[in-house]
């Protein structure tokens, strides 16, 4: 933490530094990006005490500057001690990095006067991580022995259950079409890793076929994965490993084995709720290609961080080809949505994300385009991470942190429109990006893209609270203030988004954005267009409400009202 600073009336009041506490118990002091000293090395159950915190007639805020690598935590306000009155408490997601810095605001009691304030740092609360019990087992010929931890459990006297099956709901056989799941609840499978390269066995999977249906099922506590849209298995599987030459090879062997249009994919995934998997709510390696993916809620995946690897996420896909990924509501993963590899005609549009603490709402790796982000809501503590090029994002709302990092080593595949053929490998560069009509809340912003390979396209787009454009967009609007105070609550099924608009930040001068205007990605030369090659435009918003043509608002709602606003977004 760097500094706290009470939001009053006054411009004027200044902050005080997190390293001048008088007194501490747990933080330690360290140099500060931003200059100074800030304090870090916190655990839970730290704190740090402030005397003669100046809140003036009525403070109801508290503003602090934060940092976080990890999946964050709680800071609480009290007064005098530790022990004292609690005035209010806010949490703390990942910020991208302890020096990349973020300012939240904390609601507390209005208080007034000159104070003692003590910030209390607490974990998450025990709904956001799950203990972690250990296990061993030890295999003979005729005997399978387990030694497990029951903390205040009594394994002789408590009922037991031990999963053994791999899969709840798995066909044998590749090539078993036009299935239906509808209306179950299915938990506890001892599901194995599912990498791109092998075989991916999940709770429910669809085993390299074609046109299932998985909707309105309850599917939880896997060990691995909960559904999977992925490839067949073969004598390579897991030989090849994670390496760009190895997945080249699977890509090969797929198209021998009818990865195409007319065999494989086109499967619908809607209506599920997926929770407490340790890798990921969905993955799949070329067989989820051409499917929708919609109106699902996925939480709580990898929360207990059993693994390690590269797979983890709420939704996993390589080769999202003509994929849509649409009003999902994903939050308390390690990641939201990861699309790794030939996301080409890919669509991700009307999703609400937060609360993923330890990486990233959208992870775009090594994909180049064309592929369009429009319309989501982008919440946790960083934003985007974007390893590709050809991206189109419009209409979002970003505010946590956008990271440009192409991977310049690693040659992979694009196609020929709507199609799994491959048309060519090439390495990544970076950019050749669209940001058309988003806005953007400070730590996010487009700096990231200044030094990017490929030109960058942007326009018609919001910048709030610090955050800035990259320099080919000179004509949209920045702002330092008023502050945008957004905040997400969750009460049971509804999700509210609080948020404060300034009419200043309407603009006269956006436009649609349509096929036309986006134009081709450089290295395709595949049209921005929906997966059945007709033309798209982007003219309603994140609630289906149509959008003024003439002069759409940035942003993901169409006209929203000004002032202080409540929205349900979920």
């Amino acid at each position: 933490m760097a500094w706290l600073r009470p939001v009053t009336e006054s411009d004027n009041v200044e902050r005080v530094p997190a390293a001048g506490f008088v007194a501490q118990h747990g933080v330690q002091t360290a140099p500060c990006s931003e200059g100074g000293e800030c304090i870090g090395w916190i655990e839970p159950g730290d704190w740090a005490q402030y005397e003669r915190v100046d809140l003036g007639q009525r403070t109801e805020q508290i503003e602090i500057r934060v940092a976080s690598a990890t999946r964050g935590g709680v800071i609480e306000i009290r007064l005098d001690t530790p022990d004292g009155e609690l005035l209010g408490s806010r949490s703390v997601s990942n910020t991208g990095g302890w020096q990349s810095w973020s300012s939240l605001k904390v609601r507390i009691k209005p208080t007034s006067g000159i104070k003692t304030l003590c910030l209390v740092f607490r974990g998450l609360p025990s709904e956001h991580v799950s203990d972690v019990r250990l296990w061993f087992a030890q295999v003979d010929a005729a005997n399978t022995t387990i030694w497990a931890q029951f903390e205040d459990v009594n394994p002789n006297e408590a009922q037991v259950e031990i999963n053994a099956r791999q899969a709840v709901f798995y066909p044998a056989q590749t090539g078993i079409n036009y299935i239906t799941v509808r209306g179950l609840t299915m938990m506890h499978a001892a599901t194995n890793w599912a990498p791109p390269t092998a075989e991916q066995v999940g709770l429910i999977g669809t085993h390299w076929s074609k046109g299932w249906i998985i909707e309105d099922c309850d599917i939880r506590y896997s060990t691995c994965v909960g559904i999977t849209l992925g490839k067949h298995g073969d004598e390579y599987d897991n030989t090849s490993a994670n390496t760009a030459e190895g997945y080249v090879k699977t890509i090969e062997r797929a198209l021998a084995r009818g990865w195409s249009k007319g065999n494989i994919g086109h499967h619908i995934v809607r209506n599920n709720h997926i929770s407490h998997c340790e890798q990921a709510g969905l993955v799949g390696s070329m067989g989820a290609a051409f499917s929708t993916i919609s109106d699902n809620v996925i939480h709580d995946i990898h929360i207990r961080q059993l693994f390690t690897g590269a797979e983890m996420a709420g939704i996993k896909i390589h080769a999202a080809i003509d994929c849509e990924i649409s009003r999902n509501h994903i939050y308390r993963t390690c990641r939201g949505i990861w699309l790794d590899w030939m996301a080409q005609g890919t669509r991700v549009t009307r999703n609400l994300l937060h609360d993923n603490h330890t990486s990233e709402d959208l992870f775009v790796e090594v994909n180049h385009g064309p592929f369009l982000i429009d319309n989501n809501i982008f919440l946790s503590g960083r934003s985007l991470w974007d390893m590709s090029q050809g991206g189109a994002y419009a209409h979002n709302l970003f505010t946590g942190h956008i990271v440009h990092r192409p991977e310049l080593s690693r040659e992979t595949p694009f196609h020929p429109a709507h199609s799994t053929e491959v048309a060519g490998l090439l390495n990544i560069s970076g950019g050749d990006n669209r940001f058309y009509n988003n806005v953007f809340v400070q730590p996010s912003g487009l700096t990231t893209y200044d030094e990017a390979a490929r030109p960058v396209q942007a326009a018609g787009s919001v910048y709030l609270k610090g955050a800035r454009p990259c320099t080919s967009d000179a004509s949209s609007v920045v702002r330092t203030a008023p502050d945008p105070e957004i905040e997400v609550a969750q009460q049971d099924d509804s999700v509210s988004l609080h948020l404060t608009i300034d009419p200043s930040w309407q603009l006269p001068n956006t436009a649609l954005v349509t096929t036309k205007r986006l134009g081709l990605a450089a290295v395709s030369q595949v049209a921005y267009e929906h997966a059945d090659g007709t033309p798209l435009t982007i003219d309603t918003d994140y609630f289906g409400k149509r959008r003024n043509t003439s002069a759409p608002c940035p942003g993901p709602f169409a006209s929203p009202s000004v002032g202080k606003l409540t929205l349900r977004v979920r």
